[in-house]
Parts: structure tokens; C-alpha cells; sequence
């Protein structure tokens, strides 16, 4: 039985996953759990991740969630090329030092970004409040100077020479904000010559095509708005958790 796949591609993590199965031609089918439906907390995906969330993986008889288990999990029982999870110590340690850190330094902040410039005038019929935007330009900028200079420094990818899984969780975390016309990257060159780096790495056309979904996230929430009322009225009660 090929590898299933639970994912949403309006998800960072999924996105990062989806990309690294597909580049290393690993067989897989994909099992859509739209998010915005609220379909994670479905009873039938509930059996597949009691915690409701996704991506989610299910190898045979064998089930794993969080992106990055799933990402080292791939790389190392299909034998994917070395630079993706090195197997030099050092090199593994510095992917594993930039995965753990992301977590909750940076892989948030774009996310935040997205939500509150694109979603939140949707869901609240009006713009969000511009001290909360501007806090959290603040904490990305400062976020981005950390990753710049401690994680990337002089090197062309995080872990050296060559992509590694690093760059690919890295990339597409940054990768959100485009979606509602904000490039986090802009006025950083360094920063800017490392993301086109990655995307040729990735492949330009894949890359491109996975973030469809992204860029199209707002019309999709606005039909939502028109079709399922009672899904949005849900979706907003979560929402606002982001502006306690």
C-alpha cells in the first residue's frame, strides 16, 4: 500500500511535506482535510489523529504526525540524498538545531501575518488593528535577523553547499504572507538570494503549484462566508484567539 498523505496545502507544514515527497518521487496519495471546512475535527479523521491536526502520515499500519517527525522519518527510511538530512553528525545537528528552533521563533509569525492582513477583514468586516500588525512585523523582522545571522550566515543554504530539509520547512513557512501581498523578505537581498536559491533547488514549477492553493485561500473563504454562515461563525470563535 502506498504512503497516504493527510494534508491541506493552505498549511505551511503540509506544504513542506507535500514538497518533499514529491521531489523525491516517493509513491503517495494524498488525502485532502480541508481545514477551513473544519474537516480535522471530524469524527472519521479523528481516528486518524486523535489530535486533530494535520499533516499526517499513515505508512502501512504505521501513523505519524507533526511535519517535522514526518520529514526525518521520509528522508531516512527512503534513503533520500544525503543533503536532505545529513548523516554527518554536525550537519544533522545544525538542520536539527534550525527545526527545533522554528517551531515557535518563526514559523508562527508569517502564519500571524497572513491571518490578520487577508483573513481578519474578512471574518470581522473590517481591517485588523494596526498596533497588532505592526507588533508582529516587529517580531518577524527581529525573527528574520536571527535566521539570517545565526542560522544562514554566509552559507548558501542553512546546513552548507547544498537544500536541506532546513531550507525547505524554512522557505515555505516564508512563503505564506505572499498570499495577502506581503513579502517578509523584502529589503533583505541575502535573504532574497537564499529564497531563489531554494526554489530552484525545489523546482520553480512545483513550488509555484503548491502555493496555489495559498494565494487563492481568501476566495475561497468568501465563498464559504456565502455558502456555509454557520462554518464561518465557528471559524471566527478561533480566530480571534490570535488577538487576545
Amino acid at each position: 500500500m502506498a504512503l497516504q498523505l493527510y494534508a491541506d496545502l493552505a498549511s505551511q507544514p503540509c506544504r513542506s511535506v507535500y514538497l518533499f515527497i514529491r521531489i523525491n518521487n516517493i509513491p503517495f496519495e494524498l488525502k485532502e482535510v480541508r481545514l477551513i471546512a473544519g474537516e480535522q475535527h471530524s469524527e472519521e479523521f479523528r481516528k486518524v489523529n486523535p489530535l486533530g491536526k494535520v499533516p499526517v502520515i499513515k505508512d502501512g499500519e504505521f501513523t505519524l504526525c507533526e511535519s517535522v517527525a514526518i520529514l526525518t522519518y521520509l528522508a531516512c527510511k527512503y534513503k533520500t540524498p544525503d543533503h536532505w538530512y545529513p548523516a554527518e553528525l554536525q550537519r544533522r545537528a545544525r538542520v536539527d538545531e534550525y527545526l527545533a528552533w522554528q517551531h515557535t521563533a518563526l514559523r508562527p509569525l508569517p502564519g500571524k501575518i497572513f491571518m490578520m492582513k487577508g483573513l481578519f477583514p474578512v471574518m470581522m468586516g473590517a481591517p485588523c488593528p494596526e498596533d497588532k500588525m505592526t507588533e508582529v512585523k516587529v517580531e518577524l523582522a527581529q525573527a528574520l535577523k536571527s535566521f539570517q545571522e545565526k542560522f544562514l550566515q554566509e552559507r548558501p543554504y542553512i546546513a552548507g553547499s547544498e537544500i536541506s530539509l532546513a531550507d525547505l520547512v524554512a522557505i515555505v513557512d516564508l512563503a505564506q504572507p505572499l498570499g495577502v501581498g506581503y513579502d517578509p523578505l523584502e529589503g533583505l537581498p541575502a535573504l532574497t538570494a537564499w529564497r531563489d536559491r531554494v526554489k530552484t533547488a525545489v523546482g520553480r514549477d512545483l513550488f509555484d503549484k503548491t502555493h496555489e492553493g495559498v494565494l487563492t485561500a481568501l476566495d475561497t473563504l468568501k465563498s464559504l462566508s456565502q455558502s456555509q454562515p454557520e462554518t464561518l461563525a465557528a471559524l471566527k470563535t478561533n480566530f480571534m484567539k490570535y488577538f487576545k
